[in-house]
């Protein structure tokens, strides 16, 4: 049975949200501070977490980077009685695959964490491969090497710590090579929101690519902004490749 792990202190939302997740055959388990949901989710990984922001002990925002950063494919839906648009950006930043304004409408929310449920697994068999589960997608440029199956990234054979959503938008740069791409388009590609809040997520994450694989950050040549257009991703001889 798939299972969502509901981190929420509110014991009258705790039970509106069993009751909706069990009536669509989900199997729910419930935290109602921020260390019972780490602890929880380390024990026993689930499908998908909803996770509210203001708990007690660790916060959403802490438990959604460590989430993202440990097991970046279980998606997260955040529950926030906040409408701040600053926060949303932050959040969908931070890796999580939906925002939910309080109060909501129950079937949007099952509607929502079904949507982030269908596209983990999309994820993860484009990771492992339809015919080839041990393959590695591999990219290189420059003096960096990138493996988006184990999301390790190496500059002059030295680490370099990406977060999962720097992963994702540099493999669909990658998969655009040489064409300008808006950034309204990496926004619902790499995102997957029809509805963004603001464009300077995108502006945020480019900027962070460069400054951890450009060579000179300040005058990028990988990374490229097209004024008024978006970017485009010019690795030169790029090497692309799936090795097993």
């Amino acid at each position: 049975m798939e299972t969502v792990l509901i981190i929420e202190d509110s014991r009258p939302m705790q039970r509106t949200l069993q009751r909706l997740f069990e009536a669509d055959s989900l199997g729910v388990r419930i935290a109602s501070d921020g260390e019972e949901g780490l602890e929880s989710f380390r024990q026993e990984p689930p499908n998908v977490v909803v996770l509210d922001l203001k708990l007690p002990g660790l916060s959403g925002k802490e438990l959604c980077r460590f989430f993202k950063t440990e097991m970046p494919y279980v998606p997260i839906v955040v529950l926030s009685a906040n409408a701040d648009v600053d926060d949303k950006v932050v959040l969908l930043e931070l890796g999580a695959d939906d925002y939910v304004t309080k109060p909501f409408s129950p079937k949007e929310l099952l509607a929502r964490v079904r949507r982030a449920m269908r596209r983990n697994v999309r994820k993860q068999h484009a990771a492992a491969g339809a015919d080839a589960p041990s393959s590695h997608d591999l990219l290189g440029f420059g003096d960096v090497e990138i493996d988006f199956t184990s999301m390790e990234a190496k500059r002059s054979g030295k680490p370099v710590s990406m977060t999962a959503q720097e992963f994702k938008l540099l493999r669909f740069l990658s998969r655009s090579t040489g064409r300008v791409v808006s950034r309204e388009e990496l926004l619902n590609e790499v995102w997957g929101y029809q509805n963004y809040p603001s464009t300077r997520t995108v502006d945020n994450h480019v900027l962070r690519l460069r400054q951890k694989l450009e060579p000179d950050p300040a005058h990028p040549r990988f990374f490229v902004t097209v004024h008024s257009a978006g970017y485009k991703f010019m690795p030169g001889n790029a090497a692309v490749s799936k090795k097993s």
